[in-house]
């Protein structure tokens, strides 16, 4: 309770965060609630201050989006608060699923409790101050402060409309995650800078050659544009039967392409392709000057409460070849370990379907529901009954995902009638399951509303998609899943480089990487115990050790395509004036040579 607190303190930092980098804070103003104490400060020099004021347990820290004072008080050396409530987090889950008007931030939250604050263009002018380099007159400095003193005096009436709506021991759950959002975008993924540079200066030729290169069997580009006439002539001489759109053209989309790959292997080039050429900006990336990609973690800002970082400036948002420019330090190793089908087990232990639990814990689900089916024989395996088994993870991927049967029938080449079959298997092989999740949705339409184990809500009305809400229990709880596992890691001082999805990408010295997978597993298992009432997810881990690259790209991956193609490119330009002053053949080293580093 609120009345637990000896000192509440309503706390605004101002800061500059050029791309890439860690926050420079400028000023911060600080309010105690019931001494009614006001604290200005301006910090002129980062760790040369203590803070203010007790972190302790006695202290409620409040803020609006929490992570950059977080950033703040790391960049000051400042300890963090032991409980830190988030108003921006709160107001995400008390308006989720309905837009406000203003939108999310503190003048959206302002405007939704119907508080008065400054306008817009006058916020905008002084972040504008805030992130301008060099020194500040006395005049400016005061404007700088009185600004975020006006921040921190709306955020006492914020609380004061909103406290009545809040759970403070979950809020308090989500605000320690907050905390940790701050110190893995503190941390940042390392990145072959070097290389970055170097792809970024021949990006547009490396495309050209790309398209010519990929494009010889498929014949789709002129003058480096894809033209879909070339595109359906190419699908009439291989006889693909392509899914249409009314108007009569194949579908395009991002997800029939990934669909139909499934089924056509050979189009796989393409599709990389158009997704390199349609989403690739190298120079969006956010990367520091010690060659780390750092951004926003964006957290909750999906409906399920997942973090939604820029598909542009964050490695793992870019076309997935792109990975391959992860690459640890010299001496350090960098591990990926992910949840084992996350949020099939979350769907098996939360609707305690015992056949879904059995099939999880055989380690292969897919082939499990084949055989609880009756469409595998129990000795089945993964080498015997691939096609088998490929179908029913489809069908799996549908149910999870609430595809129809003619979508499914899509994603596996079979008629529509197959899809319906494969579905009503589902049905009959996990009665508990389909109970509980009908179950769940006709909660939600009648309630109006829909809840995670931990509080995550979200609103539901009758125009709300039916398939969502179906999907909403392991979507949510797998988010909630992932924040309890970030919070035990950050605190036990493992170094967290990002979240992403389901998994961890976790960096250490190569010596004690081991220990750290370990370790990491077991937090991850004890994070799916504290969601699942006792139920533990399994995790897989991927290490890459300095100097391999994050996912060890082959000879034959989109990836070795780009470089050699860069590797003929500088050849050609080698010595001249056009290079760049660090990107000549002195730096072909960093990589060593495409078998060494990839």
């Amino acid at each position: 309770m609120l009345s637990d607190f000896k000192k509440v303190w309503f706390v605004d930092f101002e800061f500059r965060a050029p791309e890439g980098e860690n926050p420079l804070p400028r000023c911060m103003v600080a309010y105690e609630l019931n001494s009614k104490t006001l604290k200005r400060i301006w910090l002129q020099e980062i760790g040369s201050q203590k803070p203010p004021f007790n972190l302790g347990k006695d202290t409620l820290y409040v803020a609006y989006y929490a992570s950059a004072e977080m950033g703040c008080h790391l960049s000051l050396n400042w300890p963090l608060p032991e409980n830190l409530l988030d108003l921006f987090v709160e107001f995400r889950v008390y308006m989720n699923g309905i837009r406000p008007q203003g939108g999310f931030g503190l003048l959206g939250a302002m405007s939704c409790f119907g508080l008065g604050h400054m306008a817009p263009s006058v916020k905008y002018s002084m972040r504008d101050l805030a992130m301008r380099s060099g020194d500040y007159t006395s005049d400016e400095r005061d404007s700088l402060m009185d600004y975020c003193e006006e921040d921190v005096r709306a955020l006492t009436k914020l609380f004061s409309k909103m406290s009545s709506h809040i759970d403070l021991e979950r809020a308090l759950l989500r605000g320690r995650f907050m905390s940790s959002c701050a110190r893995v975008e503190r941390n940042g993924i390392p990145i072959d800078s070097s290389l970055h540079r170097r792809l970024n200066f021949y990006w547009d030729r490396i495309k050209s050659e790309l398209i010519s290169e990929v494009d010889q069997p498929f014949r789709v580009f002129e003058n480096d544009v894809f033209k879909t006439a070339n595109f359906i002539a190419y699908l009439q001489r291989e006889g693909i039967n392509w899914p249409l759109l009314d108007s009569g053209n194949p579908k395009m989309d991002d997800e029939t392409f990934s669909v139909m790959s499934l089924r056509h292997p050979e189009i796989i080039p393409l599709k990389e392709l158009r997704s390199t050429l349609s989403k690739m900006r190298l120079k969006d990336l956010s990367i520091g000057r010690d060659g780390r990609n750092r951004t926003l973690l964006s957290p909750f800002r999906s409906k399920t409460g997942r973090n939604q970082p820029s598909s542009s400036k964050f490695i793992f948002g870019a076309s997935s070849w792109l990975r391959g420019l992860v690459k640890p330090e010299e001496g350090m190793s960098l591990a990926y370990i992910d949840w084992s089908q996350q949020e099939y087990g979350i769907a098996a232990a939360l609707s305690g379907d015992e056949n879904m639990v059995k099939a999880y814990l055989s380690g292969d689900p897919y082939l499990a529901f084949a055989i609880q089916a009756g469409q595998a024989p129990k000795d089945a395996t993964k080498n015997s009954h691939s096609e088998i088994r490929n179908q029913f993870k489809a069908a799996v991927l549908a149910v999870q995902y609430g595809m129809g049967a003619e979508s499914l029938a899509l994603r596996i080449g079979e008629s529509k009638a197959r899809g319906r079959e494969l579905l009503q298997m589902h049905r009959n092989a996990y009665p508990v399951f389909w109970r509980w999740s009908d179950a769940a949705v006709d909660k939600a339409m009648i309630d109006g509303k829909l809840k995670s184990v931990f509080g995550w809500e979200i609103k539901v009305s009758k125009d709300s998609n039916p398939r969502s809400l179906r999907n909403f229990p392991m979507q949510a709880n797998g988010a909630e899943m992932m924040r309890i596992a970030m919070i035990l890691l950050t605190e036990d001082s493992i170094r967290v480089s990002a979240p992403v999805h389901d998994a961890f990408l976790i960096e250490s010295e190569t010596a004690c990487i081991d220990k750290a997978v370990e370790r990491t597993k077991e937090h991850m298992k004890t994070a799916s115990r504290m969601v699942l009432g006792g139920f533990e997810l399994e995790s897989e881990a991927e290490v890459s050790c300095y100097p391999l690259r994050f996912g060890k790209p082959g000879p034959d991956s989109f990836f070795s395509r780009v470089l050699t193609i860069l590797e003929k490119l500088e050849g050609v330009s080698n010595g001249s004036t056009i290079l760049p002053r660090d990107q000549g053949r002195r730096s072909h080293p960093s990589y060593h040579s495409l078998g060494e580093s990839i």
